[in-house]
């Protein structure tokens, strides 16, 4: 498969702080890429930086063929790049349908009945179409979750930056997401996707990579990443959940 996302020597710092150094690494199209990494590794500094949030003080970013290193976060959302964020912030007092259709009138360009049908499909998709008239302050966080996804389908994405979605879930919260989240990588929808809870990453993605101090510690197959001794000396005493497969 082509690569559809191509980063070369990436890096960014914020004073003495480096939160990003010489970041190399490919995903090609229709597969996850799965983050791992203590806090503070540079994991939603990365996002942020192929996202468009941030600019990079040196390397590149390639998606689908172009450089896009210095395109802004609207343009790289107009060409296919979506993104959902750790903490789900809905219009509270707007339904769930009116939530998504503004992602898809304004993220995605599409208005109208274009933006509807947008929309529609993505409340299918994350199986919210039965919640769709209800205010979003009235979800619960499983659904919230949902609901950032869909916010980010409706703009028709080809790539999905996934910011620790599982977050706060319970055991039984988790395999649905899990699920659904396999099930875009299966249509063809390529994910980037920072998660903690590293069981739920191993059910679903191709490649795992692990940063620390900004850097690339390991990347590669999942579990042989996760059994490195680079990487568990880096765990020692942390949280991460590494679980069962689901």
């Amino acid at each position: 498969m082509p690569d559809l996302l191509e980063v070369n020597g990436l890096s960014k710092r914020f004073g003495r702080v480096v939160t990003a150094e010489d970041l190399s690494f490919s995903v090609p199209s229709g597969t996850a890429l799965g983050i791992v990494g203590p806090n503070g590794a540079g994991k939603s500094t990365l996002l942020s930086l192929i996202g468009g949030v941030l600019g990079p003080d040196s390397g590149t970013i390639r998606f689908d063929g172009r450089d896009i290193t210095r395109t802004s976060a609207g343009a790289r959302n107009e060409l296919g790049i979506a993104r959902s964020f750790q903490i789900p912030r809905p219009f509270v007092d707007m339904t769930v349908f009116e939530n998504v259709f503004v992602g898809a009138a304004f993220g995605g360009r599409s208005g109208g009945q274009a933006g509807y049908d947008s929309a529609a499909q993505a409340l299918d998709i994350t199986g919210l179409a039965h919640l769709a008239n209800v205010p979003a302050g009235r979800l619960r966080l499983l659904d919230r979750k949902r609901l950032e996804l869909a916010r980010a389908l409706a703009t028709q994405p080809k790539l999905i930056l996934l910011d620790e979605i599982a977050g706060g879930l319970t055991d039984k919260e988790l395999p649905p997401l899990i699920e659904l989240i396999r099930g875009l990588r299966d249509s063809g929808v390529t994910v980037i996707w920072i998660e903690h809870i590293v069981h739920a990453l191993l059910a679903v993605v191709d490649e795992l990579m692990c940063l620390a101090f900004g850097r690339i510690l390991a990347i590669g197959e999942p579990r042989d990443v996760m059994s490195s001794p680079e990487v568990v000396e880096v765990y020692l005493g942390s949280t991460f959940d590494l679980g069962e497969s689901a």
